[in-house]
């Protein structure tokens, strides 16, 4: 039976009701669509890529990221800009370091991390691979920015994963109790890190932001990060937002661990170690039924003065746990690492107890310790040991041949060439000076202007100063420094402060080429060897190839010379000097023939090349008597 009018009107009006809807809801997601394709072109707010490319080839991990978690600042943190390749080559062994400033390397950074030690000592004792120790750890995050990062990089092909983490769970961005927080709940932190990659989301957060600045008191901008993070925010043992810092650990670094269990990706856990003995309690106060933190602290004192050591290292872990300011890890925190390496299988490096072993008293205190919990640089390498030991412990290194050093061989090597200036150690003491100048160390009221504070007494501590107070950039400082000593002629100082700026940025060519050039110039042909050489690996070049013949044949290696020389004529075969010394190599091989050809080739480039006649007849008299 056909359908009646009524029943073609019927669907016919259904159907434009349908579409009505689906024009409804389609008009503001194209408008949002739009909107951010808007944003996008632009370029308002800030690219979230996580890994860009600052030179061909190469990554490193994006310097704008920190602020998908630091809403509210403008000087927000960054990593230590590691580069590694963006393919990865044959024999790469990739290792990604996770953490805070304490794994960062503060107030070193960025080339005072365990991290740094890794590289180094893996690259000495295992010459055939390229090693990439990727440092991707910074300065007040915590496993809210840890689980972000995590897949970006399971993306890049990880041997293995390193963790040390676990300070900044409560002040970092967007802990329980930091100034940057959107509350305890899980699934909205991190549902909001994941809309801020829209640039329509920045653009709302932006305005709603301003709007509430009108009406609100407004932030400081002012001050150490550590200060403007978590001023006023006391967390007593036991309370809520005490349990609740530990959970938020708890569940991100679970669904961390099970994502890179996922990939098959290893990771090495670590357990914090902070300042105990020397770190006076922030702040005292009496709650759930404890007693305050500095009595307890000053019992401690007293039971490490009658040597009752293993009292007093309870009482001033206790007394730590008390401090109402959570800077430091509680040590419930640690006993979170080790049962969540218990449920996944994952190995544990014992760093609070390796740091109170190597402590006087057994308890550790200023001598591993700058401050309440950053390590000194003895104490980066040795968390960076007690890494490369489990490492080895469970299989997870190179697979290409060891040179099979002892441990204790390869440990004093890395220590004693470990990339490391006066400059650097300059630029801790300051950083720390100006720490230790602010909230919660002192009342702000009272801090020492910066001049009175540092007092720079040479042109080294002027350039540390320019870094830490006036925001020149690290490379600059650390540019100036090496031609300051060049200019001196104090080539050894020269030599650190290269190898320190090399060692941050490995593929930096120009780096090299200047080093190359002053100790040339100098006639330190040793230490010019050795960027020669590190140069060359990357990219060589008529130049590298032609020098490292000529100190080669200098050294009597006359086959090493005779290849590097042989080399540099593919590059450039009109180079008289390059000629002339392979006569030199072919002379030493008693093969006269090429010795000749390789000195008429000399002259026909330049006639007058000091030396190449008397040569010419002698190479002539050589080939007539052997014919």
């Amino acid at each position: 039976m056909p359908p009646s009018n009524t029943q073609k009107n019927g669907n016919q009006k259904s159907r434009v009701n349908r579409a009505f809807y689906v024009v409804l809801v389609l008009v503001p997601v194209l408008f949002f669509v739009l909107l951010e394709a808007c944003l996008r072109i632009f370029n308002y707010g800030y690219n979230y890529t996580q890994w860009i490319s600052p030179a061909k080839g190469l990554y490193v991990l994006n310097p704008d990221i920190a602020h998908k978690y630091f809403f509210g600042m403008k000087n927000v943190p960054y990593s230590n800009v590691d580069m590694f390749r963006i393919v990865k080559q044959p024999n790469t062994f990739r290792v990604f370091v996770l953490g805070g400033s304490a794994a960062a390397g503060y107030p070193f950074l960025p080339n005072g991390s365990f991290s740094r030690y890794l590289q180094q000592r893996l690259s000495l004792e295992y010459p055939n691979s390229r090693i990439e120790v990727v440092n991707c750890a910074m300065t007040a995050v915590n496993s809210y920015t840890l689980l972000d990062l995590l897949p970006g990089i399971l993306k890049e092909k990880p041997n293995l994963i390193l963790i040390y983490a676990g300070n900044n769970e409560y002040y970092g961005a967007l802990g329980v109790g930091s100034m940057e927080s959107f509350g305890t709940s899980r699934t909205i932190v991190n549902l909001v890190i994941y809309l801020e990659q829209f640039r329509t989301f920045q653009l709302l957060r932006n305005i709603v932001s301003r709007v509430v600045g009108v009406f609100g008191k407004k932030r400081a901008q002012t001050g150490t990060l550590m200060a403007r993070m978590a001023k006023d925010q006391l967390i007593p043992l036991g309370s809520k937002v005490y349990r609740e810092g530990l959970e938020q650990f708890k569940g991100n670094m679970t669904d961390i661990l099970r994502m890179a269990k996922s990939d098959h990706v290893p990771v090495i856990l670590g357990t914090l170690a902070c300042n105990l003995k020397d770190q006076y309690p922030f702040v005292s106060i009496r709650a759930n039924g404890y007693p305050p933190a500095d009595s307890v602290f000053m019992e401690a004192k007293a039971e490490l003065a009658q040597g009752h050591l293993r009292e007093a290292d309870s009482l001033f872990r206790f007394a730590k746990d008390l401090d109402a300011l959570r800077f430091r890890p509680p040590t419930a925190l640690n006993g979170e690492i080790v049962a969540l390496g218990k449920k996944f299988d994952d190995p544990v490096v014992n760093v609070d107890s390796a740091f109170d072993a190597a402590s006087p008293d057994h308890i550790v205190g200023d001598n591993l310790m700058v401050d309440h919990l950053h390590p000194t640089l003895q104490g980066q390498e040795l968390i960076g040991r007690l890494y490369y030991d489990e490492m080895e412990k469970i299989g997870r290194m190179p697979k290409t041949r060891p040179l099979d050093l002892s441990n204790g061989t390869q440990d004093s090597i890395t220590v004693a060439d470990f990339p490391f200036a006066k400059l650097d150690s300059v630029i801790g003491e300051y950083r720390i000076k100006v720490l230790k100048d602010d909230w919660p160390y002192i009342d702000p009221d009272k801090a020492v202007p910066f001049p009175e504070l540092l007092h720079p007494a040479n042109y080294i501590d002027s350039l540390v100063y320019r870094l830490v107070v006036d925001g020149t950039d690290w490379v600059t400082v650390h540019k100036l420094a090496a031609e300051h000593y060049a200019v001196q002629n104090r080539y050894n100082q020269f030599v650190r402060v290269m190898n320190v700026l090399i060692a941050q940025y490995p593929y930096m060519l120009d780096y090299y080429d200047y080093a190359i050039s002053v100790l040339l110039h100098a006639g330190s042909y040793d230490y010019a060897y050795r960027y020669l050489s590190k140069r060359n690996d990357i990219k060589a070049t008529a130049f590298t190839e032609k020098w490292l013949g000529i100190i080669d044949l200098s050294r009597k290696k006359f086959a090493e010379a005779g290849a590097h020389l042989t080399e540099s004529l593919k590059y450039n075969d009109n180079d008289a000097q390059v000629w002339y010394d392979l006569s030199g190599v072919y002379v030493n091989e008693k093969n006269y023939p090429a010795a000749l050809q390789a000195i008429n080739r000399t002259l026909s480039l330049q006639p007058q090349f000091p030396g190449a006649r008397a040569l010419q007849a002698e190479l002539q008299n050589a080939v007539k008597q052997v014919k």
